[in-house]
């Protein structure tokens, strides 16, 4: 194998497969990458066999091959060298080693047999969409940050993808859950979306996936079997296995009779719970709302670290009511709010929240309370 490449070209299609390999393996080839080298030019795949990621560049090739290079190691041996630069990789079967030559560097890494490596298969009659990346990485930044990470309740460590029937037609949702709160978000469902039965990706899936459409700017292609995920954004692919459960049925969840409404600066509430906050020495964080006509009182006390309140403006005209969230939740959510003020509908301290985007009537959040 023998080819040369720009650096940026490598580069760019070693960024999209690494970050899949674990920095521990038991099996040594998972630490590798396949480097596979056609007439068309170079493909590299990483996989730790529950996620696959395939991306492929141009390059001159002068002797077709492959073979599998330490992922970690060449990544950054291509990283740190400098932009614009010509690399030329070329495998010695010998000594089973591939060098790297670009200008004055000269690198040697070991390597092991492609024929070990081990691919994914792809599965037949998938669901086949294609859905704007823009799109995409809404659904996934909006309902992320409430994946669970209690590995006892696995089928709450994804995100819940599915087609949902609603008032304004047929949409593709994504839910994420952890039990204390929910964040929902959709889009209007594209073609084939009806046929999709309702699947959940694993948390490293979705981070990877955010990560591979992150500058993208076209459809990405997204294939969907009984058991796998498929992402396809240019000459990138990603390939994920499903969590094998169900999720629960989170509409019971999502409150309806909440009346009380909260219109608050989501700036200036965000601020607030942040500076409180650090009042508080408990795991949960967990800050008072105190509201009342006109106003909220926020306020933390702790035997501990002391105690802490702050009182800002709000519209609110209901009784007065106290209740406890954890702070990082609020913190999470007021970060997803793009509008200047943030609506919340209570129905009594005990029962959940909702919270809502006057800019964005696609996303709804839920927050359990806290006693205090």
């Amino acid at each position: 194998m023998k080819l040369a490449i720009e650096r940026g070209a490598l580069l760019n299609a070693l960024s999209h497969v690494q970050n899949i390999v674990e920095r521990r393996n038991t099996i040594p080839i998972l630490s590798n990458i396949l480097i596979e080298v056609g007439s068309n030019g170079i493909k590299v795949t990483a996989t730790d066999l529950d996620i696959e990621a395939v991306d492929s560049a141009d390059a001159v090739v002068f002797v077709e091959g492959a073979i599998t290079a330490p992922a970690a190691t060449l990544f950054d041996v291509i990283r740190k060298l400098p932009a614009g630069a010509d690399v030329e990789l070329e495998s010695n079967a010998e000594n089973q080693t591939v060098t790297i030559r670009s200008g004055r560097s000269l690198f040697s890494l070991p390597t092991l047999a492609a024929a070990d490596f081990q691919t994914m298969t792809e599965d037949q009659d998938a669901t086949i969409m294609e859905v704007a990346a823009a799109s995409l990485r809404k659904l996934i930044d909006k309902t992320r940050f409430a994946i669970s990470t209690e590995e006892t309740r696995y089928y709450l460590n994804g995100i819940y993808f599915h087609a949902a029937e609603t008032e304004k037609g047929t949409k593709l949702r994504t839910v994420a859950t952890d039990g204390h709160r929910l964040a929902l978000s959709e889009i209007d469902a594209p073609q084939n979306a009806d046929k999709l039965v309702g699947v959940i990706i694993p948390r490293k899936a979705i981070a990877e996936v955010r990560r591979l459409i992150d500058s993208v700017d076209d459809d990405v292609r997204i294939s969907v079997s009984d058991t796998k995920i498929q992402f396809l954004a240019g000459r990138a692919q990603l390939t994920s296995k499903l969590i094998d459960g169900s999720f629960p049925d989170y509409g019971r969840v999502i409150p309806k009779m909440n009346e009380k409404h909260l219109l608050i600066d989501n700036k200036a509430f965000e601020a607030a719970v942040d500076r409180v906050s650090t009042m508080s020495a408990e795991r949960s964080r967990s800050v008072k709302l105190s509201l009342s006509e006109g106003k909220m009182v926020l306020s933390v006390s702790s035997a501990e670290t002391g105690q802490g309140h702050e009182e800002i403006e709000c519209d609110y005209n209901y009784d007065a009511m106290d209740v406890g969230f954890n702070a990082k939740y609020l913190l999470d959510i007021t970060s997803q709010i793009e509008a200047d003020d943030m609506h919340f509908l209570f129905q009594d301290p005990a029962s959940p929240a909702l919270v809502l985007d006057p800019s964005d009537d696609s996303a709804q959040y839920v927050l359990m309370p806290l006693r205090v």
